[in-house]
């Protein structure tokens, strides 16, 4: 690669750019660099037609704007290069030979995973949030491109195709103008939200855009007068600050109109910002504001004694004028606007070259130790959802019990504020309460509730949880449990499967043979081959088949007579005997409900242990279920066991018949879990779901409702499944 001077218009801006705004920037290795980037883009051009170093150039431009003097010559270098990887032959072994190892590093950082095969663009997508966000995690600067890198191209996204251009919005909205309002970048947060609202919403942009542009004389001029009583109020307190105008992005009313308010309601349409010299200042600024205008109440914020995550800190008052005119105003140090613009991040940047340490992340709420834990406890299908919603979250304050201040996202719960605290508290929790009185996991905390979660030994995680937990963090490590759960399962009873059936085929195999069929089998060790097994990925027949003689089929190995089964009887849990298996989680079949007194058969299933159907459930007939997944199993229920069992009746309309049904059942002693009736036509419909310690408690629930007057017809519901390939085997989840 030979440098050159073409494009010199471009060089000769960048190196303006520098001297101006980055006076620490080492021009000569900048120059050097744009050269180089050059003439790997020498022949590609962007949608535009302009040459694609342009690009490259521009982003640059835009984190000197950003970062201004707390520019490095690292950063500069690798956002001039940001491209080369991805778009030319040139590697990252190349960038690191001419450039360095850690300009090499931020340019790996934002590369997509172009070579990379994937079954959808959805997974790609998520794969590449996955290693840009991990790569942010190690060093902040390659947020810091990507975000320069995505506004350039939505300054320009008018010259790309209306799917691409849409796509690309919608990413940009969801994923990307969130990231940078989390690490605190309020000034490229909303100029992507607005270039995203112009391509996603043209018509209600430009609606917007013409509303506020005929009010704009009118408000400028009242405001002018606003500004103008405020400064000379301040300068008579003797307080040294700056007032501006503070004009509202279009998205940001955009969303306020959505949310039911007329334009009109929009207070804060353009704002009033006041920034001095030191935090008292800003409460003795405050003061001057309400002695000169009436505050209105409910509409005052104090970020400054109680930062949000992003580090944002600033007093918000909405105020009314002696016109009748509600005004919001916003008072900060210059620190404070700065942090504000640009994220505390960016002074990370400059302080410690974007390496990101407990201090920061702490300053950012844990954000980026919560972006690490992700990687390791979610899947491609749930990434994307957690990332959005852990991006999209408001915040609410509480307290431990111990007066700690603790943040979480608006909407959490006692069960969110568990797994914050510590993931064995999470897991262990049975309760909380919340200033002194119990309430549900599932109450939605407020801002100074204190909370103490009360935990037991013997409590753990389970599915509803799921749908109690708010946040990212809380729901991934719940998710993560149950798979860990599941897969040690699935092993167990993998195992004791295949256990089993070597034993009826007359088959001694050795750990070693074994591990040798996991390695043929493509399993990257026993384990999961015996986890495969247990969920019905891999048959046992084809593991068997593996052991046999070659002329001899599993069919004649069985044919010679089974091995008498010495193992004994086990009582895993459930109110059942499973024969030859341990350990395992027992669940009753929705589709036929067995009870105690009904003949059963327990069905290996995957990720639920072994299901229990009836005998003459559709669900288990003919070839539905290979023979090697069911396993013989036997009623030992305790006293006090009740078992739900759906039942549906049929009859002739008449007043009072569901009262009357109710009242025959209860007369049997019965438990009525849920009743409902529907009639049409003058015949009626009802489904009763009761509990039942056994089948002749049930046979007599059933011969009660057949007397009442105007029943024909009371039956227990079974359900047929219908099979997928890739659903075989699982239970039926409805209820």
């Amino acid at each position: 690669m030979t440098s050159g001077s073409a494009h010199p218009d471009l060089r000769a801006a960048l190196m303006s750019a520098v001297a101006e705004r980055a006076p620490k920037v080492d021009r000569d290795r900048v120059g050097a660099c744009f050269d180089y980037a050059a003439a790997a883009h020498a022949d590609q051009r962007r949608s535009s037609g302009q040459p694609f170093v342009s690009h490259a150039v521009e982003v640059c431009r835009i984190l000197f704007d950003l970062l201004e003097a707390r520019m490095d010559t690292t950063l500069a270098c690798a956002a001039l290069l940001h491209d080369v990887v991805e778009d030319t032959t040139i590697t990252t072994q190349e960038i690191e030979k001419h450039w360095g190892r850690e300009v090499a590093s931020l340019v790996e950082g934002v590369t997509k995973l172009s070579s990379m095969h994937f079954d959808s663009r959805e997974a790609a997508q998520a794969e590449n949030f996955r290693k840009m966000l991990l790569s942010m995690s190690r060093d902040l600067r390659v947020i810091f491109i990507k975000l320069a890198d995505r506004l350039h191209n939505m300054r320009t996204i008018e010259f790309l195709r209306e799917d691409k251009r849409q796509r690309i919005a919608m990413e940009t909205r969801d994923i990307y103008a969130p990231l940078a309002h989390r690490l605190g970048m309020a000034g490229i947060k909303r100029e992507l939200e607005d270039l995203s609202l112009k391509v996603l919403d043209p018509a209600a942009y430009q609606e917007l855009s013409q509303r506020i542009q005929a009010r704009r004389q009118e408000r400028e001029t009242f405001l002018g007068r606003v500004m103008e009583d405020l400064r000379d109020a301040l300068k008579a307190h003797g307080l040294k600050a700056e007032v501006n105008g503070r004009p509202k992005h279009f998205h940001s009313i955009y969303q306020k109109i959505r949310a039911g308010r007329a334009l009109e309601q929009v207070y804060d349409l353009f704002g009033i910002r006041i920034i001095t010299h030191t935090r008292n200042d800003c409460y003795r600024a405050l003061g001057v504001v309400h002695d000169l205008f009436d505050p209105v109440a409910d509409r005052f914020k104090d970020y400054i004694a109680t930062p949000k995550s992003n580090m944002y800190q600033s007093l918000h008052t909405t105020v009314l004028t002696a016109d009748g005119e509600m005004v919001e105003v916003q008072i900060r140090t210059w620190d404070m606007h700065r942090t504000a613009e640009t994220g505390v991040a960016a002074h990370y940047v400059y302080k410690q070259g974007g390496h990101v340490d407990e201090e920061l992340d702490k300053r950012l709420g844990g954000f980026v130790a919560e972006i690490a834990g992700w990687q390791r406890e979610t899947d491609d299908d749930e990434y994307m959802d957690f990332l959005r919603t852990a991006l999209h979250q408001e915040e609410v304050f509480v307290y431990t019990p111990r007066r700690e201040l603790k943040r979480l996202a608006k909407g959490a719960t006692p069960l969110d504020f568990a797994y914050l605290i510590h993931t064995e508290v999470g897991q262990k929790t049975v309760g909380a309460r919340v200033n002194g009185e119990l309430v549900p996991l599932r109450y939605e905390l407020r801002n100074g509730d204190t909370v103490e979660i009360v935990t037991s030994a013997q409590a753990k995680p389970h599915e509803d949880w799921l749908k109690i937990a708010r946040t990212a963090q809380a729901r991934g490590k719940i998710r993560h449990w149950l798979r860990q759960r599941r897969l040690a399962d699935s092993v167990s009873l993998g195992k004791e499967m295949l256990e089993r059936e070597m034993r009826r085929a007359r088959l001694r195999i050795t750990d070693e043979q074994m591990a040798k069929a996991a390695a043929d089998l493509e399993c990257e060790d026993l384990e999961q081959l015996y986890a495969r097994v247990g969920e019905g990925q891999i048959s046992i027949t084809v593991v068997l088949r593996r052991f046999l003689p070659e002329k001899e089929t599993l069919a004649e190995r069985l044919a010679k007579g089974p091995v008498e089964d010495t193992t004994p009887v086990r009582k895993p849990s459930g109110g059942v005997r499973i024969q030859g298996i341990d350990n395992v989680m027992v669940t009753y079949a929705r589709c036929c409900q067995p009870v105690p007194g009904d003949p059963v058969v327990g069905i290996v299933t995957i990720g639920r242990g072994v299901s229990l159907h009836r005998q003459d459930c559709p669900n288990t007939f003919g070839n539905r279920v290979p023979a090697e997944r069911r396993v013989a199993v036997e009623w030992d229920a305790r006293t006090g066991d009740t078992f739900p069992v759906r039942l549906v009746v049929s009859g002739t309309d008449r007043p009072s018949m569901l009262a009357d049904l109710a009242k025959a059942i209860a007369a049997t002693g019965v438990n009525i879990r849920t009743a409902g009736m529907q009639a049409e036509h003058h015949t009626v419909r009802g489904v009763f779901v009761v509990e039942v310690p056994h089948l002749a408690k049930l046979q007599e629930v059933i011969v009660a409702m057949r007397r009442s007057p105007g029943v024909t017809r009371v039956e227990r519901r079974q359900r047929l499944i219908k099979h997928t390939p890739s659903s075989r085997y699982e239970e039926d989840d409805e209820s």
